[in-house]
């Protein structure tokens, strides 16, 4: 007679095929057997925290066969990406692994949530731990923002996944939290259309910082092959590695005058005064936001609104001066104010050009 521990195997593993594998009306099915399985087996590791257990005790604990056990632990290590550990027969999770609960308050959860809801807007792929985010964070709102969650959640599922995306940000996150030197081949931006060829960076992860205006997450860390604080951005990272080496933090307070510098992200420029004139028709509304934290601001006598502040070289702020047309004008510096013009010249010979 089949052992009915046996059984429950064989069904485990039908349940492990894919969904268009197996009879519809026991897809859903499945997929919650199988998580609930998983998160079985990943209590039980918790629960004997460093000491580990033994996947007979696992198989015991779960009424399930040893094989599915080990099944499940390698399901959990490389579908799941908990850091499993395994010394001498005996399994664990690592401590690090999960952070202990936060207790929100109705207005804390909800601020948490708008703040996941701007970065879901500008996201142009789907981000698995972004959703996880949003799944727990749901369980303690209200009906109405519940509601709100789950049209994020389907918003979110809709975007494209980028499997290498996804892995560098996992792994970038891990250097970052564990203070651990990353190195990894970096393709360059063409700013002039010339393509260049792709070099080789070695970084200590100082921060990760999402950037609204191209909507992309940038690596911002000591760059030890250039020696110097370098930002970069995550999609243009190629091959990878963790290296077992770690590094010091940098003194509390020791990058935030260096950051405030950037106007979105790009801070290791060198420092540049721009002083902008506003038309009438926008200087209102200019004054309404503090665009940068050295901004400064003269009102004319016409109405006309001279903005200055200092910042980390003008590839950023080049892209906001644009975005205002004609009604600003570049006084400083003088590279940035040709530039500018060019551009606008070019755009007016080309639609000149238009029938």
């Amino acid at each position: 007679m089949t052992d009915d521990l046996d059984q429950r195997d064989d069904l485990d593993q039908r349940d492990d095929l894919d969904p268009l594998d197996r009879p519809e009306g026991r897809r859903s099915e499945g997929k919650r057997d199988r998580t609930a399985r998983l998160l079985r087996v990943l209590q039980v590791l918790q629960a004997h925290g460093d000491d580990g257990v033994r996947p007979e005790e696992i198989a015991r604990r779960t009424a399930m066969t040893k094989r599915s056990v080990y099944r499940d632990l390698h399901a959990l290590e490389d579908e799941m990406h908990i850091p499993v550990w395994n010394d001498r027969g005996r399994w664990g999770v690592e401590r690090q692994a999960f952070l202990p609960p936060l207790s929100l308050t109705l207005p804390e959860a909800m601020a948490v949530f708008l703040s996941a809801r701007l970065v879901t807007r500008f996201a142009d792929r789907y981000e698995p731990n972004l959703a996880s985010a949003f799944q727990k964070l749901e369980e303690g709102l209200p009906e109405a923002l519940r509601s709100h969650v789950e049209r994020t959640l389907d918003d979110l599922a809709r975007k494209p996944v980028d499997a290498d995306y996804n892995r560098h940000v996992r792994d970038l996150t891990r250097a970052w939290a564990e203070r651990r030197v990353v190195e990894f081949q970096y393709a360059p931006a063409l700013y002039d259309g010339a393509p260049r060829e792709p070099r080789k960076a070695v970084v200590r992860p100082y921060l990760l910082e999402p950037s609204l205006s191209t909507h992309a997450l940038y690596l911002i860390g000591l760059d030890e092959t250039r020696g110097a604080l370098r930002t970069f951005k995550v999609e243009r990272i190629r091959d990878l590695s963790l290296t077992p080496r770690t590094f010091e933090a940098p003194e509390a307070g020791a990058l935030e005058p260096t950051l405030r510098r950037a106007w979105d992200i790009i801070a290791d420029q060198p420092e540049t005064e721009v002083v902008l004139r506003f038309a009438p028709t926008v200087a209102a509304r200019v004054r309404e936001a503090a665009w940068h934290p050295s901004q400064r601001l003269d009102v004319g006598a016409d109405g006309s609104l001279e903005w200055r502040a200092t910042v980390a070289g003008t590839i950023e702020i080049r892209l906001w001066i644009l975005s205002w047309g004609d009604e600003v004008e570049v006084l400083e510096p003088a590279g940035l104010r040709a530039d500018v013009a060019a551009t606008h010249a070019r755009a007016a010979a080309r639609y000149a050009a238009q029938p």
